[in-house]
């Protein structure tokens, strides 16, 4: 199944977690050109001075030949891009990301797309108001080259018996 997360009159546009399914996939519609100030900002932000973020002229002398895009940032710009249609609003916390990967490197200049897929979910045994949904993100260049891959575990909120009725 494929969906697409939209806004409903008078709710955000996150889903809250009975309207998830396992297998459901989202081709999220943004996109996003990362930057040279993206990349500088975040590895300092973060007070990360490695050179290969940094530097172009130690960069050069790498096998990249350019600066690499901190691969923190390319993580969390990839979360972030599946909010609007999958969590925005309805999330009650991230319980924890794991399996992350990046195949290939991501350079200044580089266009990212996301698509998710919901892989798990379970009631909260601790929470009757909630759900825990596992879902798998991939981020792909403008090449279409997957550069990115995580799992995260979400917090979700469960419809009220308004919203269920």
């Amino acid at each position: 199944m494929i969906a697409i997360g939209k806004s409903r009159e008078g709710s955000m546009a996150g889903l809250r977690y009975e309207q998830f399914e396992v297998g459901m996939v989202f081709d999220h519609e943004w996109s996003r050109t990362v930057t040279e100030a993206d990349n500088v900002m975040f590895s300092t932000m973060t007070m990360n001075p490695q050179p290969l973020h940094l530097d172009a002229h130690f960069a050069a002398t790498t096998e990249f030949h350019r600066p690499l895009v901190n691969s923190l940032f390319t993580l969390g710009l990839m979360i972030g891009m599946s909010v609007n249609d999958t969590t925005l609003g309805t999330t009650i916390a991230n319980l924890g990301m794991s399996d992350v990967r990046f195949p290939k490197p991501v350079f200044q200049g580089d266009t990212l797309k996301v698509r998710t897929t919901v892989e798990d979910m379970r009631t909260s045994n601790s929470r009757p108001d909630a759900g825990i949904v596992s879902f798998l993100h991939s981020a792909y260049n403008q090449n279409g080259d997957e550069v990115a891959i995580c799992k995260r575990a979400a917090l979700m909120r469960r419809m009220d018996k308004e919203e269920a009725g």
